[in-house]
């Protein structure tokens, strides 16, 4: 059982799932123009919650809201289950497959067998997409990898049943009505005045505000936790950054490449000389998610590095609120 499901990598897995699983459905979009009408770029700083040991930051909205925001804009609907029973999920993914229907799934990383070691966290936000079932086991396109796999029934119910912070619980989704024309130029600026709204919000625990807290904490960790902590806490805001759901740099990178293609479609020139703003933030965020990975090795050698990567990432803040400002004019 092989359905007819063309694979593509893409940088980030809730973009990459949703522009396969609608290019299969006929509708052809690219990977920044559905992470850009979904509002991709968000910042989350949540200390009272703790992710292997450490303040919860994230780089990305909630699992799931990239597609559903995206879908609701364009006019798509999509049908979402979750299962508190391992073997109704199964069946259901079974069901959906007989019925050619490739379906997407959210995924703890973990266990995923198929991923090298070092690249093996717990994380419970992956995405991936079920496209058939050969010799016992369930066909794999998982948008980060650049070639199909598979997944035997007990190792795909591990990760769909992964415990610990947001539990995939067996979450299954797929688009089951997408209309015959899609309004592009009123979803991109729908998302662009919603990514505006969230990264220029008055609570400080998201977008530039939080960036600035938790800029302004990273002096204070390593005066009041000390060295150990701290670089742990570091390595965790990097590891969100670069590794875990792409994060910081990638996300600019790919929200540039949106820009791009918005500037077309809307006719706005603008948009084109912001894409290439936003594409050196997140040149800045790539320095300095190295310059953290030379202190978490002990390769750095600077004085004073914490308030320096403080300094850096208050920097950032100041460009990206900057950006933003602009962005919202321009739309």
């Amino acid at each position: 059982m092989k359905l007819n499901f063309e694979h593509h990598q893409t940088a980030h897995c809730e973009n990459g799932v949703a522009s396969n699983l609608l290019l299969n459905k006929g509708l052809k979009l690219s990977e920044p123009m559905i992470f850009g009408i979904g509002s991709g770029l968000f910042f989350v700083y949540l200390p009272f919650l703790k992710v292997n040991f450490a303040p919860g930051f994230s780089y990305r909205p909630m699992p799931g809201a990239i597609f559903s925001k995206a879908a609701k804009r364009l006019g798509i609907k999509i049908k979402r289950e979750k299962f508190s029973n391992p073997k109704e999920a199964q069946s259901a993914l079974e069901r959906n497959l007989n019925q050619n229907i490739p379906t997407g799934l959210q995924v703890g990383v973990f266990n995923l067998t198929y991923f090298p070691e070092e690249y093996k966290f717990h994380f419970n936000a992956h995405n991936l997409v079920v496209y058939g079932k050969e010799d016992g086991k369930f066909l794999i396109s998982d948008p980060v990898m650049d070639y199909t796999t598979s997944l035997s029934e007990a190792e795909l119910e591990k990760v769909r049943y992964a415990k610990g912070a947001l539990p995939p619980k067996g979450h299954m989704y797929y688009p089951t009505y997408i209309p015959e024309h899609v309004n592009l130029e009123e979803a991109i600026k729908k998302g662009i005045k919603d990514t505006c709204k969230n990264m220029l919000a008055p609570v400080p625990l998201i977008g530039v505000k939080a960036m600035r807290w938790v800029a302004r904490s990273i002096p204070k960790w390593a005066e009041k936790k000390g060295t150990k902590v701290t670089n742990h806490y570091l390595g965790q805001l990097i590891r969100m950054q670069e590794e875990i759901g792409t994060g910081g740099g990638g996300f600019r990178f790919i929200y540039g490449a949106f820009l791009q293609e918005a500037a077309v479609i809307l006719k706005n020139d603008e948009l084109k000389e912001l894409s290439k703003e936003i594409t050196a933030i997140g040149d800045l965020w790539r320095d300095f998610a190295v310059d953290i990975a030379r202190v978490y090795k002990n390769r750095n050698s600077k004085s004073d590095i914490y308030n320096n990567l403080s300094k850096s990432m208050l920097h950032i803040a100041d460009l990206e609120e900057a950006f933003y400002k602009k962005l919202r004019k321009a739309i």
